[in-house]
């Protein structure tokens, strides 16, 4: 009794922190804590350490008919604001389509890409600093989100992958169905909001920094050398949906971590 009981504490801890959210689907692991409300002052922290402590955290949405789509977060990157060239508030710029990165931390910023692409960002402390959300891992409300991404595909989903369908931020707000409309502006801190997103947490939620790989981030080189190359990308080396990996990074953790 003793052994099992050992057993399962070792795979909710791994589960938790490492990407086992699959093997929690599939019963072989189990997860016995209770996630709660993300509340403001965890959002009220400088940018790059906020993207840190989002990885792991779980992103909620429900939908206008009760339904409840969640999943880990497993990919962010960190918009500094004010010197980031690569920020859409570079020098303190503040317009109608990004004033929301100016809001109180918790935020939800929503911006489009190629006009059709939505994309989630969280701000944090720091005028106009925020994290862009890069990938999560599904854990709830999977079928819905296939049949979301699937509503421009011949196949209707059918094709993707369970851990593909919120890889990329595009797709990740696809399968969600977050939309700079119903979404940007809103707060992340009150589960009765309006908008139906929120995050939770729960005591098995932290992570080790030896499992968070920290590379440049994804389509900026726009912004210039410096910038383009600062790593400000986190994601969680053990999950399949992050959308693009780092294989030198990894590497380079992975020698760290056995050291």
């Amino acid at each position: 009794m003793r052994r099992e009981r050992k057993r399962q504490r070792d795979f909710e801890t791994v589960g938790s922190s490492t990407g086992w959210s699959e093997l929690e689907r599939e019963g072989k692991c189990r997860t016995v804590s209770t996630s709660v409300l993300i509340r403001c002052d965890f959002y009220a922290t400088p940018c790059e350490q906020l993207a840190r402590n989002l990885l792991g955290k779980k992103l909620v949405r429900r939908l206008e008919g009760g339904q409840r789509l969640a999943g880990k977060i497993v990919e962010v990157e960190a918009y500094l604001g004010g010197d980031d060239k690569g920020s859409h508030s570079y020098q303190g710029k503040c317009t109608e389509r990004n004033k929301s990165m100016f809001m109180s931390p918790g935020t939800a910023y929503v911006y489009k890409i190629y006009g059709i692409h939505h994309c989630l960002n969280i701000s944090s402390k720091g005028d106009g600093a925020a994290v862009l959300i890069r990938a999560v891992e599904p854990l709830e409300g999977l079928e819905i989100m296939r049949q979301q991404r699937g509503l421009k595909r011949k196949d209707g989903g059918a094709g993707i992958k369970d851990w593909q369908l919120c890889t990329g931020p595009a797709n990740l707000c696809q399968a969600m169905n977050i939309s700079k409309d119903m979404i940007d502006g809103t707060t992340l801190t009150n589960s009765a909001n309006s908008s139906g997103l929120w995050l939770e947490t729960s005591d098995m939620n932290v992570i080790a920094d030896d499992w968070i790989v920290s590379t440049s981030r994804i389509g900026i080189d726009y912004a210039g050398p410096e910038w383009a190359s600062k790593p400000l990308r986190f994601y969680l080396m053990m999950s399949r949906s992050v959308s693009v990996r780092d294989k030198a990074v990894e590497a380079a953790v992975t020698r760290q971590v056995r050291c």
